[in-house]
């Protein structure tokens, strides 16, 4: 089945969250897509110096202003939208993505390896690598930027059978873009990476950000790439079930010639 499939590259405001909402939500309006997958923390900007501008941007998982926006342009446009959020639970906070769909329904993901500065805001996630089903039941796991460089995160979502490993981003290391080539084939999955462009800003602090978002086939391919600046939404067919196929020649599988009981843990 063919299927629609790509990311929204663009620069988010910092502590603009109603402004970045309204660009989201144009960005899904002007394209028909599956699937959307937006940076990590889209809505509020990355480069947090305290935990009060953290505390400001935070929302409850399906109650906040970004859930009710999102879930009215994936409804709108018959589009499953994946992105990024800073979240408050419990008197935690967490770096995470929501995938929500256009029949409504709606599914959790928090950062699991948490990246430099993000140590002093956020909690690592708990939720562990599940995978989702979004339109059409098309199965996506979802990891959050620098979980890419541990690569059980993405075995482990393989493992739980995804299809497509959505990937919202805030890249500034060089190497993401290539390794995710590497996540693609050697767990035969679609992966789609979601970056942010620009640089931010604030006080002392600041990032520069590597765009270049992509898409990767399950044979390691780069299927399309934005620039390292653009604001671009980038969408490509795929045809998800080719993800099902975990033969590497005819007497290799990716999942029967696993020997386990050698890993270490």
């Amino acid at each position: 089945m063919k299927y629609k499939a790509g990311f929204c590259q663009f620069k988010p405001e910092f502590m603009a969250k109603e402004k970045n909402l309204e660009t989201m939500v144009n960005l899904v309006s002007k394209t028909k897509a599956d699937l959307i997958v937006f940076p990590e923390l889209a809505t509020s900007g990355y480069t947090f110096i305290n935990l009060s501008e953290v505390e400001q941007v935070a929302e409850t998982f399906q109650k906040g202003l970004t859930y009710i926006v999102m879930k009215k342009a994936a409804w709108d446009n018959n589009c499953s939208i994946v992105l990024g959020f800073v979240e408050e639970d419990a008197g935690n906070f967490y770096n995470s993505a929501m995938l929500i769909n256009p029949d409504g329904s709606s599914y959790l993901y928090r950062k699991t390896h948490l990246f430099l500065h993000e140590k002093s805001f956020f909690s690592p996630g708990d939720t562990g690598f599940q995978v989702f089903p979004a339109k059409n039941n098309i199965k996506i796991g979802i990891m959050i930027c620098f979980d890419w460089i541990f690569p059980e995160a993405a075995r482990s979502l393989m493992l739980n059978g995804a299809q497509i490993i959505a990937h919202p981003a805030n890249l500034v290391l060089p190497w993401c873009q290539q390794a995710m080539l590497t996540r693609s084939i050697e767990n035969r999955v679609f992966t789609i990476t979601a970056n942010r462009t620009g640089v931010e800003k604030n006080n002392s602090l600041s990032n520069a950000f590597t765009g270049q978002s992509q898409i990767t086939s399950p044979l390691g391919e780069r299927l399309l790439q934005a620039d390292d600046s653009s604001q671009i939404t980038g969408i490509f067919d795929i045809f998800p079930e080719i993800a099902d196929n975990k033969s590497v020649t005819a007497m290799n599988d990716l999942i029967t010639d696993r020997r386990q009981k050698y890993y270490h843990s």
